[in-house]
């Protein structure tokens, strides 16, 4: 069924067998033990680029958790608006937090396969998958330090001893292991819960559960678990973690000087545009005309024109210009008021000749001087 796992794990490990088996003897458990050291680092060096990409979207994650957070607070009662929003916020800033979980899913399937080819090495088989009888022969009869690299010690003293080691052998090789592969498990857990953020934790609240799982309860499980383990697995294990400690020091260093690079180059920029000390400020130029710009005409618009004042208003407005004036301005008011009496009457007959009716002119309410 996992015969697509099974077969490129068994090739790799026979790749490396013969390698080393080529200087230090095909039949050599120091051999055998590089072999799965190196299945390790080929694999882990493939899923170099999606550890790198895991690692970019925790940060990325880590510098939005506030608006993720807001988020929630928003939308807590409507889970499908909230993932909604979710995902709205990951496509514009580019991670997605199943990408970071890439490299631990590939190293499942890869740990399960590596177990299943070792335990298929048994005596009188005549072929493990990319093994041929030859290549499981040599696996069998390979031994580390008088441990079998296909032996476990639940196995119990009968089988050990049917396979060619003893209780004591096993304990001598493997504890020594299994206390190496709890402290680089902590060691590795340590490292990942220290780059978290408070406001990461603040964001999950399960956070603090889980980190409290990685730093003791996963190294005891594998010190715990090794005993029924295979020795090969075993080395697998330990290998991994030496690995994933070598790939954090180096990747987070160079994130860090990234990020630390940015930083200066932000603080660079911003130094650049703020003024000089004494530096007196930069103000745009203003127009040096005078008079405002007048409105633009609009088309189809009608002329405004000017109203002129009535000859009777003149005529009242000069007896209050001048109280004790002479009897000839006031003549001379009158003499005006008659014309333009006059004028308007012609140009009412004028009007009604022509069969318009004329504009009356408006009354003045002003009170005459006595």
């Amino acid at each position: 069924m996992l015969n697509f796992i099974y077969y490129p794990v068994s090739f790799i490990l026979w790749f490396w067998h013969q390698a080393f088996g080529y200087v230090l003897g095909y039949s050599s458990g120091i051999a055998w033990a590089l072999a799965v050291v190196f299945l390790v680092f080929t694999l882990r060096l493939l899923l170099f680029k999606p550890f790198v990409h895991q690692v970019r979207s925790m940060r990325k994650m880590q510098e939005f958790a506030p608006e993720m957070q807001k988020l929630k607070k928003k939308y807590g009662n409507d889970r499908q608006k909230l993932s909604e929003e979710m995902q709205k916020l990951q496509r514009q800033e580019g991670f997605n937090p199943l990408g970071g979980c890439l490299p631990v899913l590939v190293q499942v399937p890869v740990f399960i396969g590596l177990f299943h080819v070792l335990r298929e090495f048994q005596p009188g088989d005549q072929e493990n998958y990319f093994f041929d009888a030859e290549g499981v022969e040599s696996f069998v009869n390979s031994s580390l330090f008088g441990a079998k690299l296909n032996a476990w010690p639940a196995m119990g003293s009968e089988q050990l001893a049917a396979l060619g080691t003893s209780m004591t052998s096993m304990l001598i090789v493997m504890i020594p292991l299994m206390i190496a592969a709890g402290i680089f498990t902590h060691i590795t857990a340590r490292h990942s819960v220290a780059r978290q953020t408070q406001a990461q934790r603040d964001a999950n609240p399960q956070a603090e559960i889980m980190n409290k799982l990685m730093l003791y309860v996963f190294p005891i499980g594998v010190v715990v678990g090794a005993p029924f383990l295979p020795l090969a697995v075993l080395l697998y294990w330990v290998a991994n973690n030496l690995w994933t400690l070598g790939q954090q020091y180096i990747v987070y260093r160079k994130i860090d000087a990234e990020e630390a690079e940015k930083k200066t180059r932000a603080a660079e920029v911003s130094q650049t545009r703020a003024p000089r000390p004494g530096q007196k400020p930069v103000r745009p130029e203003r127009s040096t005309s005078s008079q405002p710009e007048r409105p633009a005409k609009i088309s189809g618009g009608k002329p405004v024109t000017r109203k002129q004042a009535s000859a009777e208003g003149a005529a009242n407005a000069a007896p209050d210009a001048s109280p004790n004036g002479s009897g000839s301005a006031k003549e001379s008011a009158k003499e005006s008021a008659n014309g333009a009496a006059g004028s308007s009457a012609g140009s009412s007959e004028g009007g009604s000749a022509n069969g318009t009716t004329p504009r009356q002119p408006a009354r003045r309410g002003g009170k005459k001087r006595r």
